[in-house]
């Protein structure tokens, strides 16, 4: 478990940046790999230092030497697709290294990366979800203890290890809640029905449904379709249920038996996440029937345009907010309560599931030229501004110290923190394997649209994970 005091480090100091992407462009899962092939691992050379200027301040970047080595980036996140190859474009103008950027469809990575790893021509660089997906692939990556990018990185909690070799190194970290629309909701407390009269007063299941239910009733005097966005069940947004709410009765879970993963979850809290479930469907803009055709933009646009108060994304969504047009000052993040002993004094949910690894069956050129990329990234101004401000990533690397954050939910979330809530881990990284967050959130689908009972839920979320990690660990 991510505990606090690092927490409060990272929101602190790493996040010196705003956030753009989240976990919604696509998600790992855990499926054979190819055979790995048995070859020589080549230590890095030492990286050539250059001086870049930041917007601001002088920073220090390292900048690649030119070779004959090159760079093949299994991009995870969809949404960042056109940052990522701009960067390398960047890049190669700059040392005439040649980067080549693929990105993954969304929902796709694992099978992506499976199919391009078998390839003579495979990907240098790719990525894991957490300890679940480098048992998967770890037999691929190229031990990066002695890299200057891992060198670069603030806490060797970010970094994924097996035994003294350093495999893996998260390069984002991101939170998540339920976003409001804080003139809506400031309205709302002026109102004769209104059962709170501040935010501060929502800090439990119990107010966060009687505010719910109290807005869903007034929806009309309020000017709002709904208390909550559509939760809508298509690949872009059942993430944000199977998984991101999922994590919740996991967290609590290993909290109550002090373990940090398993191989047969009991669902001890599964009743809580029913509860928050049938918040989501009930107190909403549409029909639960609707489920199954409601995508992730029309909770963006539902939520953007006043149809909705609550929201459950990340900080990542910001930009798309911003976008169409919401005011900082209208955006608030509340932590996803499900009736927890001890909720009051949750934060919002933080962690990584974005560790970049270089495929160590790669040529020695193609390796070092990849670490220096990397590298690059993480010092110069280019890569720092580009990761900060344009992708808006909030990066643990020490460099990222000069670049603030533009983002007000990570303000918001370095709130938390500082006012002493403890964060929610990312424990969905645990999860045994993409078919159980599958078959979980056609359970979920079936149980909203009435098709299904909750008793099918819980099978595919207790049956199906020992069955899964059973089968993924042979």
């Amino acid at each position: 478990m991510m505990k606090k005091k690092l927490l409060s480090a990272v929101l602190g100091a790493a996040m010196a940046a705003s956030l753009l992407t989240g976990c919604g462009g696509s998600e790992s899962s855990q499926t054979e790999a190819p055979a790995a092939d048995t070859k020589t691992e080549e230590t890095a050379a030492a990286d050539t230092a250059a001086k870049t200027e930041g917007a601001e301040t002088e920073t220090a970047g390292e900048t690649a030497s030119t070779g004959t080595g090159k760079v093949y980036y299994l991009n995870f996140k969809p949404e960042a697709a056109q940052q990522w190859e701009d960067l390398a474009a960047k890049y190669t103008e700059e040392t005439g290294v040649e980067v080549s950027v693929q990105t993954a469809a969304s929902g796709t990575y694992e099978s992506t990366l499976k199919s391009e790893m078998a390839k003579s021509e495979a990907p240098t660089l790719f990525q894991v979800n957490g300890p679940v997906g480098l048992a998967t692939w770890k037999d691929y990556c190229y031990d990066l203890s002695g890299s200057e990018v891992y060198a670069q990185l603030k806490s060797d909690d970010f970094a994924l290890k097996d035994g003294d070799e350093v495999k893996g190194i998260a390069y984002v970290v991101e939170t998540y809640g339920i976003i409001y629309n804080a003139d809506i909701l400031n309205d709302y407390f002026t109102k004769d029905y209104a059962v709170v009269k501040s935010v501060d007063e929502i800090n439990s299941f119990d107010s966060l449904k009687a505010v719910a239910d109290s807005i869903q009733e007034n929806a009309d005097d309020l000017g709002v379709k709904g208390a909550f966005t559509s939760a809508g069940m298509d690949s872009s947004s059942d993430w944000r249920f199977k998984t991101h709410l999922a994590n919740l009765p996991i967290y609590y879970e290993y909290q109550a038996d002090g373990i940090g993963s398993t191989e047969a979850i009991k669902g001890t809290y599964l009743e809580n996440y029913k509860n928050i479930w049938d918040l989501y469907i009930t107190d909403s803009v549409c029909a639960p029937s609707l489920l199954s055709s409601k995508t992730g933009e029309d909770a963006t646009a539902e939520f953007a345009l006043g149809e909705a108060v609550f929201y459950q994304n990340g900080t990542w969504a910001y930009t798309d907010l911003s976008d169409n047009g919401m005011a900082d000052e209208s955006l608030g993040m509340l932590p996803i309560y499900i009736g927890a002993e001890g909720e009051e004094n949750q934060g919002l949910c933080t962690g990584s599931e974005n560790y970049w690894c270089v495929n160590k069956n790669a040529s020695a050129e193609d390796i070092q030229a990849t670490l220096d990329f990397l590298n690059w990234c993480v010092t110069s101004y280019d890569g720092c501004d580009t990761l900060a401000y344009t992708m808006g990533f909030v990066c643990p690397f020490k460099e990222f110290d000069n670049y603030p954050a533009a983002n007000p939910l990570v303000n918001i979330a370095n709130d938390y923190v500082s006012s002493g809530k403890t964060s929610v881990a990312w424990t969905f990284t645990t999860m045994p394997s993409e078919n159980w967050k599958n078959v979980l959130g056609s359970a979920l689908l079936e149980y909203a649209q009435g098709t299904g009972d909750w008793a099918a839920v819980e099978t595919a979320f207790v049956d199906g994970w020992a069955s899964e990690y059973a089968a993924a660990n042979n």
